[in-house]
């Protein structure tokens, strides 16, 4: 059963079938949000993708970075991510058209970031979530 369809631009229809989310600064106690963490919190969501479905190539989709109009301080400006980090796992027919559609699939486990909790669906995904080069990035597997 999947959560969700989207449709990339490609015109592939893929299938979300795992989703993870997380607040991006949930637990944040001293500091602000500048380039240095987020550049953490950017690799560190990655590597969690990479641990978590090592059956799937992962891509990280680049988030983001909004620049509010606040005094810097001592680690540079303010730099904001959209606030909750995702990891998903999408699915699809084989990416390669010599294999039995039947009997195989093709998958990517996505690592990006969204403003709101909202699980991402058709139209309403995200141009960057939809933009994926599904056929350059996705693994096939045998059923």
């Amino acid at each position: 059963m999947s959560l969700s369809h989207i449709v990339l631009s490609s015109g592939r229809s893929i299938e979300l079938t795992e989703l993870r989310m997380s607040s991006v600064y949930g637990g944040m106690l001293e500091g602000y949000p500048c380039k240095r963490l987020n550049d953490m919190k950017v690799s560190g969501l990655q590597r969690q993708a990479e641990r978590a479905f090592s059956f799937a190539p992962v891509h990280l989709v680049p988030p983001c970075r909004e620049y509010p109009d606040r005094t810097a301080g001592p680690f540079g400006p303010v730099e904001v991510l959209p606030s909750v980090a995702c990891i998903g796992v999408f699915g699809s027919t084989a990416v390669a058209p010599e294999l039995d559609p039947v009997l195989n699939r093709s998958a990517l486990a996505v690592a990006w970031f969204q403003p709101t909790p909202d699980v991402p669906s058709g139209e309403d995904a995200d141009l960057a979530l939809r933009s994926i080069r599904w056929e350059e990035l996705a693994r096939d597997y045998e059923l």
